[in-house]
């Protein structure tokens, strides 16, 4: 009797290598891209809404940090191209189909809207300054007359941005962990929630703080919802999703998600804030850095697992 023994090397890491294509740049930029969105978006609303003054920092203070947030960003992503001097290319087209193409031009948009936004507001954050140039006066004179179209704009892409980084892991369909539809609303949550603590951080009124840490709140109850719901329908599905799920459910990435991005991203971070509106004294910068901390760790732990998780069947 003939007998063949087929012995195959995929379950071995040191025969078939796993292939790691984006490192932390990615991530990051996924970070300060949906912080810079959140930000721009409670920005918009309330210059909307009628609601400037009494929301002064996040219609004013907060978007001054907008532009660097988006630099930073912009630099992490060069830094990841392989070839760095044809960036160019991607506004050569337009791509409907590629959520890169959606990326590079809805932050052709956001990144002069914030530039723009933050020049009409740097005055009024910084009246002592003595501004020698007549400039920031004719820019802050000519668009404080369109504010309402700006504001409207501002809420449209800061929401696409918001909902582009999640879908720039959701289109890839070879990465089990990252085909699902779960993550471009779950990452607009996280960037708002991200955006609410940074105002918090920045404010010095109580009223102000007080409402966006309700908005913090909800915003982090949705967040729950759509990770609960992400996990349900993972292992509602294929052999392979299941698989991708257990990464996070016994496997390598479980206690970092868990302890990072659940516990001390979200759940802390709410028992504090809830404890500060029953009138308990907790200090504001906890409770915003921590979940600032969980929406970072949050693209880091998902960029990382995604590229491990794999069809083999």
């Amino acid at each position: 009797m003939r007998e063949e023994i087929i012995v195959s090397g995929r379950a071995n890491p040191y025969i078939d290598p796993h292939l790691n294509i984006w490192h932390w740049q990615i991530p990051l930029y996924l970070f300060l891209g949906g912080l810079a969105a959140g930000i721009l978006f409670f920005a918009g609303m309330y210059t909307i809404m009628g609601k400037e003054k009494a929301y002064s920092t996040a219609v004013s203070k907060a978007p001054l940090i907008v532009p660097f947030l988006l630099i930073l960003g912009l630099i992490a992503l060069f830094l990841d191209l392989k070839h760095k001097l044809y960036f160019w290319r991607l506004y050569t087209t337009i791509r409907i189909e590629s959520p890169m193409s959606w990326g590079a031009w809805v932050l052709m948009l956001v990144t002069p809207l914030s530039f723009i936004w933050a020049a009409i507001k740097v005055r009024e954050v910084f009246p002592r300054w003595d501004w020698k140039f007549d400039v920031l006066k004719n820019l802050e004179t000519f668009f404080m007359k369109h504010k309402l179209i700006l504001a409207w704009i501002m809420v449209v892409s800061s929401v696409i941005l918001g909902v582009y980084t999640g879908i720039l892991f959701s289109a890839f369909n070879a990465r089990p962990l990252w085909n699902t539809s779960i993550l471009g609303p779950l990452f607009l949550a996280s960037g708002l929630s991200a955006g609410a603590a940074m105002i918090m951080l920045l404010s010095k009124d109580h009223a102000e703080r007080t409402l966006f840490a309700k908005i913090d709140i909800g915003i982090i109850a949705v967040e729950m919802f759509l990770i609960v719901h992400m996990f349900m329908g993972f292992l509602a599905s294929t052999q392979v999703q299941i698989d991708a799920a257990g990464l996070f459910l016994g496997g390598p990435y479980t206690a970092s998600f868990w302890i990072f991005v659940v516990i001390l991203g979200m759940i802390v971070p709410v028992i504090l804030e809830v404890l500060e509106l029953r009138k308990y004294k907790i200090p504001v910068v906890i409770p915003a850095l921590l979940v600032l901390f969980g929406s970072l760790m949050m693209r880091f732990l998902i960029a990382f697992a995604g590229q491990e998780s794999r069809w083999l069947y």
